[in-house]
C-alpha cells in the first residue's frame, strides 16, 4: 500500500526515520499570499509516481523534497535541533520532470506544494487536490498500488496582504553564478541568469540587492582575492579618473524590473576590520591593473582621491535614476572593537561624500552607535538587545554563522519554525530590516576553492553549518529553492498579516494577540518552540482581520 499524509510547511521529512509529523490538511490565508503544504508518501517498493494537481483557488506548484548532505550539523548545539549528527537533510525543492518522481524503498518522502493566493481571489473555502499515480518506469500505470489523493483547503479571508516594508538584503554573489555556470563576467549568458535569480530573490521578499560596484571585499583570505565582478568601468590618466557606469545603469533596471526596491554598494574597505582597500581594476595606460586591494592600505592618499571623484559621479548616476532614499552605503562588513578607530576612519571619509545616504553595516559592538560612528547598525540577533534598548529608529538584524544558541536561524538541522519565527520577532521588535549574508555563495570559506558543486558541498568546505551559505542551488537553467527559502518567506507573510492587523487595531492589541497564552514576553532567545504554535498564531491573526474588515 502507498501511504499518504498531509502535513504542514514546517516539517522536515527524513528518510530514515518514521513519520512523526501531524496530520495538516487546511489553512486560512490572505489574499496575494503563498500558501505551502506537504504531500509525505512512502512506498514499499521503489516506484515511479505521476502526480496530478487540481485547484480551484488558482495554479498549484508542486515540487520533489530532495535530501543534501550535511557534514556540519553546527559548531555547537541547543536543545532546539532536529540533530546533531552528519547525515542526509531534506532541503532542495526539485522541479518534477514530466509530473513524474520516484519513491524510495520504505523511505518517507515529501512533495512540497505552493499555491499562490490570487490578489483578486474572492472570500470563500477552496479545495486543493494532489493526485499521486503509481507507474511503471515507462508511464503505464502500476498493477501493484492504488492511486492515492491527498486533500488541503485554503479558507480565503477578505484581506489583501500588504506590501513588505522590512528591508531585506540577503546578499547576491554574482561571480559565484559566472563560476557555476562558466560564463563570462557580464556577459549576455551571465545577464540572463542573473534576471532568473533577481526575479528568484525578489519573489522571496529579498527587497534590497548588493551591488558590486568592485569585487565585494566579503569572505576573502587575506592576500587572497574572489573572481573579478566589476560594475565600474574605470580609467586613469595621471591622476583622473574617468568613469564608465553603463553596466551599472543595466543593473538598476534589471534589479527595478525583477522587483527589488532598494539597492547597497559593496564594502570600499575589507571586512573585519576596514584595514585594505577592495579589489578595484583600473585601465592605466591602455593595460588592466589592480590599482587597489590588499597591497593599499585603507588611509592610502591614493584610495582617497578616487573616491573623492567617484562618489559625486556616482551620486549623479543614482539621482538621475530616481533611486535616491533607496540607495544604503557600508563601511566594512563585521567590525570588532578593536577595529573601531580604523572603521571610523572609513566612515568620516565618507560621509561628506554621500550626503544624507544612509550607512549601514553587520557589527555587533554597541560602543560603534554609541560613539555616532555608524548610523544604522546591524547587529546579529544573539546581540541585539542594547541596541533594542537604545530605541534606535531604523534598526536591523541579521543571522550567521555564530547565533547557533536559542535564536532563529535557517540551518539545516534546526526545526522549520526557528526559522519562520524571525517574521514574528521582527514585529515584535519593530524591525526596520533584516540581512543575511548567503544566498547564493557557493565557494568554501574565505573563496579558497571556487569550483564546488553545492549539492554535494553544503558547508563551504567543512566551514559554516549546512544551511548558513546559501538558500538557493544552481539549477540547469538557473535557481533551485530551498525549503529554508520558502520558509523564511512564509515568515515575512506573517510578519505583512501583523502589519495589516496593527492597522486596523493598534499595534498594542496586536502584541497582546502574539503573547495571548504566553506567560513571558517574547525575546530572540525565548519563543514558542513548536510549529503548531506558529500556525495556529496565523489562524488567529486571521481571525481578527476577518473581524476587523477594513471599512
Amino acid at each position: 500500500m502507498l501511504k499518504c499524509k498531509t502535513v504542514s510547511s514546517l516539517e522536515k521529512i527524513f528518510s530514515d526515520e518514521e513519520l512523526r509529523a501531524s496530520e495538516y490538511c487546511g489553512c486560512s490565508a490572505l489574499r496575494g499570499e503563498m500558501v505551502s503544504f506537504q504531500v509525505v508518501l512512502c512506498a514499499p517498493e521503489r516506484q515511479w509516481i505521476e502526480v496530478g494537481a487540481k485547484s480551484s483557488v488558482g495554479a498549484v506548484t508542486v515540487r520533489g523534497v530532495e535530501l543534501v548532505p550535511n557534514t556540519l550539523a553546527s559548531y555547537n548545539f541547543d536543545e532546539n535541533y532536529l540533530r546533531t549528527t552528519p547525515g542526509l537533510y531534506p532541503d532542495p525543492l526539485m522541479p518534477l520532470k514530466d509530473d513524474r518522481w520516484i519513491l524510495r524503498k520504505r523511505q518517507w518522502q515529501s512533495l512540497w506544494v505552493s499555491v499562490p493566493v490570487p490578489a483578486d481571489c474572492k472570500p470563500g473555502r477552496y479545495e486543493v487536490e494532489i493526485q499521486v499515480r503509481p507507474i511503471e518506469p515507462l508511464g503505464t500505470a502500476s498493477a501493484t498500488l492504488e492511486p492515492v489523493t491527498a486533500r488541503f483547503t485554503v479558507e480565503v479571508i477578505d484581506a489583501a496582504l500588504p506590501p513588505q516594508k522590512l528591508i531585506r538584503s540577503e546578499w547576491f554573489h554574482c561571480d559565484c553564478v559566472y563560476s557555476f555556470y562558466k560564463v563570462g563576467c557580464w556577459s549576455e549568458e551571465h545577464w540572463t541568469l542573473l534576471e532568473k535569480y533577481f526575479a528568484n530573490a525578489a519573489g522571496h521578499g529579498i527587497n534590497m540587492l548588493l551591488t558590486p560596484l568592485w569585487t565585494p571585499p566579503l569572505d576573502t583570505a587575506v592576500n587572497g582575492e574572489r573572481p573579478t565582478v566589476q560594475l565600474l568601468g574605470i580609467t586613469r590618466s595621471g591622476d583622473r579618473y574617468e568613469f564608465d557606469f553603463s553596466r551599472l545603469k543595466r543593473w538598476f533596471e534589471l534589479g527595478r524590473k525583477c522587483g527589488f526596491e532598494y539597492f547597497d554598494f559593496a564594502h570600499p574597505f575589507t571586512q573585519w576590520g576596514a584595514c585594505f582597500t577592495p579589489k578595484i581594476i583600473v585601465n592605466v595606460d591602455g593595460r588592466e591593473e589592480k590599482l587597489f586591494g590588499w597591497h593599499v592600505p585603507a588611509d592610502s592618499p591614493e584610495y582617497a582621491a578616487f573616491l573623492k571623484q567617484l562618489i559625486p559621479q556616482l551620486m549623479e548616476v543614482v539621482r538621475q535614476a530616481g533611486l535616491e532614499g533607496k540607495i544604503f552605503f557600508h563601511i566594512s562588513d563585521e567590525p570588532h572593537l578593536d577595529h573601531l578607530e580604523s572603521y571610523r576612519y572609513g566612515a568620516e571619509l565618507l560621509r561628506p561624500l554621500i550626503g544624507d545616504a544612509p550607512v549601514i553595516d553587520a557589527l555587533s559592538n554597541i560602543d560603534f552607535y554609541d560613539k555616532g560612528v555608524v548610523g544604522i547598525p546591524i547587529p546579529a540577533n544573539n546581540h541585539i538587545e542594547p541596541f533594542y534598548e537604545r530605541g534606535i529608529s531604523q534598526l536591523f538584524t541579521y543571522f550567521c554563522v555564530s547565533q547557533w544558541d536559542k535564536v532563529p536561524n535557517r540551518f539545516f538541522a534546526m526545526p522549520s519554525a526557528r526559522n519562520r519565527i524571525m517574521g514574528v520577532l521582527s514585529y515584535v521588535y519593530d524591525l526596520s530590516g533584516f540581512l543575511q549574508w548567503g544566498y547564493n555563495f557557493w565557494y568554501t570559506q574565505f573563496s579558497l576553492k571556487q569550483d564546488i558543486n553545492p549539492f554535494q558541498v553544503t558547508d563551504a568546505g567543512g566551514s559554516f553549518p549546512g544551511g548558513d551559505s546559501f538558500a538557493v542551488y544552481p539549477g540547469p537553467d538557473g535557481p533551485v529553492d530551498s525549503l529554508r527559502h520558502e520558509v523564511f518567506t512564509e515568515g515575512l507573510q506573517d510578519l505583512r498579516a501583523l502589519r495589516l492587523l496593527e492597522e486596523r487595531t493598534g499595534r498594542q492589541a496586536v502584541l497582546e494577540l502574539v503573547h495571548e497564552g504566553l506567560y513571558y514576553k517574547l525575546t530572540m532567545e525565548r519563543y514558542p518552540q513548536d510549529a503548531a504554535w506558529l500556525l495556529n498564531l496565523r489562524c488567529r491573526v486571521n481571525a481578527a482581520l476577518a473581524e476587523n474588515t477594513a471599512e
